[in-house]
């Protein structure tokens, strides 16, 4: 905890030194981002790369009488050097306010507030993890990628504001290959790491790797009953995300949930869907200083709150409520249903097992419609019984479809998927889903 306490300190130290270096009626916010991250890369089972990654960086916002620039700084963890670079920075955006016009849609959140929440959950050992994942790979053609430490964001202003964030996770992402080419994807991430849910995740992954060295089916285009794995239906929620709950998207029409927010079209009554940033790996208050409260965006299968961020409350007339300048979900939680995972191939009796979709995008955005491939695990059941893999098939089908009309069940045991970008930085988002049974899924080729 001591390291976490000397983090957050010596981000008070750089706020307390900009509040007393302001001019005027100079105001600041003050971003921080910082991890301390494991990566280990494997290939054929075996580690090829391993190393330690640890950066920190703050996003400096200056404001004065409506105009705006923002600038990100490295820190380099020495208090008198990141204090220098931050007095250079902030005289670098002073140089730049007067050639900007000011900015009509700039809604400050002045409202004083404090947020603490650190999630300190004990990871393993770099190399207890390793063991695990080479013990459990031997024989086996292994990809993946592990990725694990602390995340750090933080958030100040010159109305008082701090708030503070700090989580554990890890994410172990990985395929099987089978000596045909074909490949089983899975991932095991959370909070925790427990060796008896790693050990089940792994056995279910290599089950699957046994059924592709059999013969593929091709199926003829047409309808099919098939269940969705999480991972699959991650991929449907995430294209959904972009700009479908957004309270942008929707004031302009572009949203692909447009006729759900207008009550023209709606999903099951089994589909409840949250941003649920207590508890999760997301902060409490977005990049732009408001903060973030859990937020039912589907109740019941109808349509209930929308993602506002602070320039969409300032042109819509609505009020903020902590998004992120996307306004794309950080924490998507569904609600669990009654299906338990050891019956779906029992209850799916003949379809498709979907154990991921690749490549998605709208056939036709306004309807919610989407089409995409089918890939790595995708097998066909006859009588609650794996018969074969099938090849890679496009699917096109409408959302209002796969949740609503069509939607059988969904399972009660849940899968947590973090995102796995580390772009530039490790992400914070994550999906807490079930898996999905369906009674009708288009295949088109």
């Amino acid at each position: 905890m001591s390291t976490v306490t000397n983090e957050s300190g010596a981000f008070k130290a750089l706020v307390d030194w900009l509040r007393n270096a302001l001019h005027g009626p100079e105001q600041f916010t003050l971003g921080y981002a910082a991890e301390s991250s494991a990566f280990v890369r494997f290939n054929h089972g075996k580690v090829r790369q391993a190393g330690q990654v640890q950066q920190a960086n703050v996003s400096l916002k200056l404001i004065d009488e409506g105009r705006h620039a923002d600038l990100q700084i490295t820190l380099s963890g020495d208090t008198w050097t990141d204090l220098q670079r931050l007095a250079e920075g902030l005289q670098q955006l002073r140089d730049t306010l007067p050639l900007l016009p000011a900015d009509p849609y700039l809604l400050l959140n002045h409202n004083h507030w404090q947020s603490n929440n650190v999630q300190d959950h004990p990871l393993p050992e770099t190399s207890q993890a390793v063991a695990e994942i080479t013990h459990a790979a031997e024989g086996l053609d292994l990809v993946g990628f592990y990725a694990a430490g602390p995340i750090s964001r933080g958030f100040a202003s010159s109305s008082g504001t701090f708030g503070w964030h700090q989580a554990n996770s890890f994410n172990f992402d990985f395929s099987l290959f089978h000596d045909n080419g074909q490949a089983v994807k899975a991932s095991y991430a959370g909070h925790a790491w427990s060796s008896e849910e790693f050990a089940r995740r792994f056995e279910q992954a290599r089950e699957q790797l046994a059924f592709l060295g059999q013969p593929l089916r091709t199926l003829p285009p047409g309808e099919y009953r098939a269940y969705l794995a999480p991972a699959a239906l991650e991929e449907i929620m995430g294209m959904l995300s972009w700009g479908g709950f957004s309270a942008r998207a929707i004031a302009s029409k572009q949203s692909p949930l447009q006729k759900f927010y207008a009550n023209e079209a709606n999903f099951s009554p089994n589909v409840w869907l949250t941003e649920q940033v207590s508890g999760s790996l997301s902060p409490a208050f977005s990049d732009e200083g408001y903060p973030r409260d859990d937020l039912a965006l589907i109740a019941k299968g109808t349509a209930n709150a929308r993602l506002v961020n602070s320039r969409s409350a300032a042109e819509y007339g609505v009020t903020a409520n902590g998004a992120s300048s996307y306004e794309y979900p950080t924490a998507l939680e569904m609600k669990e249903g009654h299906l338990e995972q050891r019956h779906v191939l029992e209850e799916l009796g003949t379809g498709l097992y979907i154990s991921n979709l690749w490549y998605l995008n709208y056939s036709d955005q306004p309807a919610a419609r989407l089409t995409g491939m089918t890939r790595f695990a995708t097998f066909w059941v006859e009588n609650g019984q794996i018969q074969a893999p099938v090849s890679t098939m496009r699917f096109d089908d409408s959302a209002y479809s796969l949740l609503g009309s069509q939607l059988e069940a969904l399972t009660r045991e849940r899968e947590l998927l973090l995102s796995a970008s580390t772009y530039s930085q490790r992400a914070t988002a994550s999906m807490l889903l079930p898996g999905a049974l369906v009674k009708r899924l288009t295949l088109t080729l």
